[in-house]
């Protein structure tokens, strides 16, 4: 399979790196898994004779005049993070040449994917109008705005849809690189996942933190800092509207520009991550947890849990990376 790794000017390190290793990984151990396994032929390629990563260092690059039509395109995170520079890297001009390429391909048949910020360079290619996509979590009220045609799904952390393929923030660019090692062969994907030691993980709810979302818009953050004084007790969109100063239509209408939800579902994903909290830095028992957090029994906890983030309250019982 032939894999173009398009790399932008001040490409993300990690993004690019992951890429590169986790296919190069793949490689590696394909034929301890079948002789008769897809081999990954990565080249990266540019817009420019050279670039330079978000940390300044050379990365030698292909001319896409040179390269041979690919199988795969796949576009690594910008080194942009925040809103604002991210829209003035996208106003760049081998951003915007970028773009036509990809049209190009993906009119070819090229499978086109992206990461993280990568997912902003595709977006602006309006090859996604339509179909359903995931990006950076803190993100996601900028892409909204920016491309309201497509259907944001941020809690997922790979999303396919016909030809494209997205996934969410920073490392998730492993999880892209194992969904498309994964499409040529489970058992290769399963390995690789293992020497990496990275367990499946479909969601970004988990890590996602809703007090940043709601700093994208004023009516937001008050309705988020009244939700937060309210979360064991029952829901009321009157009362929210009146603590928030607008009307109920006001407020469902801003929270679904800029979150993508609902007063509601925002209200529970603000629950979740109380009670995620909770486990990870106490010892209550999940009923006293889910009494704190507004529901009747710790089933009912149980599920929305593993439906918000896919993952049982076992695993969450553990902090990432370590933390205390």
């Amino acid at each position: 399979m032939r894999i173009h790794i398009l790399a932008l000017d001040e490409v993300f390190d990690t993004g690019l790196s992951t890429l590169l290793d986790t296919l190069n990984i793949a490689n590696d151990l394909a034929s301890s898994v079948d002789a008769l396994s897809t081999r990954f032929t990565v080249t990266v390629i540019g817009m420019r004779r050279r670039i330079r990563t978000s940390h300044g260092f050379t990365v030698p690059i292909v001319a896409t005049s040179r390269s041979e039509s690919p199988d795969v395109v796949l576009i690594p995170a910008l080194g942009a993070k925040m809103p604002e520079t991210l829209e003035l890297a996208l106003k760049r001009k081998d951003v915007r040449d970028a773009g036509s390429l990809l049209r190009e391909l993906a009119g070819a048949g090229t499978l086109v994917g992206a990461a993280c910020t990568g997912t902003f360079v595709l977006a602006d290619t309006s090859l996604l109008e339509g179909r359903s996509a995931t990006t950076s979590w803190w993100l996601a009220p900028l892409f909204r705005e920016r491309y309201p045609g497509v259907r944001l799904e941020e809690s997922r952390m790979v999303i396919s849809s016909s030809g494209f393929v997205t996934a969410g923030a920073a490392l998730a660019h492993i999880d892209l690189a194992l969904w498309l090692i994964r499409r040529s062969s489970p058992t290769l994907a399963e390995l690789t996942a293992r020497f990496l030691l990275i367990e499946p993980r479909s969601s970004q709810a988990v890590f996602a933190i809703p007090d940043h979302l709601s700093h994208a818009d004023t009516l937001v953050q008050r309705f988020e800092l009244w939700a937060r004084c309210r979360l064991g007790k029952p829901f009321s969109l009157g009362d929210a509207a009146i603590a928030t100063g607008s009307s109920e239509r006001t407020l469902s209408r801003r929270l679904q520009a800029v979150v993508g939800k609902s007063p509601l579902s925002y209200f529970q994903d603000l629950r979740v991550e109380r009670a995620i909290h909770l486990l990870r830095t106490s010892s209550d028992n999940v009923d006293s947890i889910a009494a704190q957090v507004g529901y009747a029994d710790g089933a009912t906890l149980r599920s929305l849990l593993r439906r918000k983030t896919g993952r049982p309250v076992s695993a969450l019982r553990i902090p990432p990376w370590g933390q205390p």
